[in-house]
């Protein structure tokens, strides 16, 4: 469904490389998942007051984060999709890694909020009631979450997309947290437990927790300038030492500014009696298809050897 839809709302779909193309894929999941946990939000939320259970209200907030992250999810493609300038000569990629340290911190937030309303709960539980259409809400919600899991999933692949990588596994940790509420309160209509309510909103509110500092962590190490991919840097080696005249190679940096906007450099040892000429365009070619088969913007430098 979700290829129908890519064909259906983007043009070029498959040139993905394309700034335009990356924000087209940044807008159109936000889009979806405005719609999709706005749906889930009002819809679990009139069940969590229907039947008196803080697990169901927990996991409507966390849709309603969730609302919030879609809408950083389109800002962060609209920013980040913006042509490099006098201040950022290399783009403004990196504003989508921001838009996922944003959404970390929101994801955070609603957290700690669940956990103080689930302790509440706790120390002062109430009976819920559970029925019929509450059960088939709840695996609506389920199915809707999967869904958005797999959609997410799928266009960070595509794109290469921090943020919907994160809004994937969040997505995951619903649909868990989702089938975790409907099992717990299921359960707690055969057993005399009153505290399980307040049990399993605390479970949900620190699943929250741990998802919002998974995805800040990530974000950080890649705003930092984290190791790049060992299989990146084979991959630059080896196209390198397929070249003509090329001996060996060293000093290879690699930096990230953004997905789709990866810079490296290396040193190419050339033979010092072949001409420079020749090997200057053989460099030029190597070039050329590094950034055609890996997309990274690559400088070789030639280091004359005996």
């Amino acid at each position: 469904m979700i290829k129908y839809i890519i064909r259906k709302f983007i043009k070029d779909y498959q040139n993905v490389n394309n700034v335009h193309v990356r924000e087209s894929y940044g807008i159109l999941s936000g889009v979806m998942g405005i719609s999709c946990n706005l749906f889930l939000f009002l819809l679990k939320l009139f069940v969590g007051l229907y039947i008196n259970s803080i697990a169901v209200i927990s996991d409507a907030f966390n849709n309603f984060s969730d609302f919030g992250s879609s809408l950083i999810t389109i800002l962060g493609a609209k920013f980040s999709s913006r042509p490099p300038d006098r201040g950022h000569p290399h783009g403004h990629g990196r504003y989508e890694y921001i838009a996922s340290l944003v959404v970390s911190f929101m994801i955070f937030m609603v957290g700690l909020q669940i956990v103080r309303s689930s302790i509440d709960k706790i120390i002062n539980p109430e009976d819920v009631q559970l029925n019929t259409l509450s059960i088939i809400i709840l695996l609506v919600s389920v199915s809707v979450k999967i869904w958005m899991f797999h959609y997410n999933k799928y266009i960070s692949k595509i794109i290469n997309s921090s943020v919907n990588k994160a809004a994937a596994y969040d997505s995951l940790n619903d649909a868990i947290a989702t089938g975790t509420v409907l099992i717990a309160t299921t359960a707690g209509k055969y057993v005399d437990f009153p505290m399980i309510d307040g049990l399993i909103g605390l479970t949900i509110s620190l699943l929250i927790i741990y998802t919002g500092f998974k995805i800040a962590r990530d974000s950080v190490n890649l705003l930092l300038g984290s190791s790049p991919d060992p299989e990146l840097i084979e991959k630059i080696n080896t196209l390198v030492l397929k070249g003509k005249y090329i001996k060996g190679t060293h000093d290879l940096k690699v930096h990230d500014y953004g997905p789709g906007n990866i810079i490296a450099s290396i040193h190419a040892e050339v033979s010092d009696d072949v001409n420079i000429v020749d090997v200057h365009s053989e460099i030029d070619n190597i070039e050329k298809e590094i950034k055609k088969e890996l997309g990274v913007n690559i400088v070789i430098h030639m280091d004359p050897v005996e």
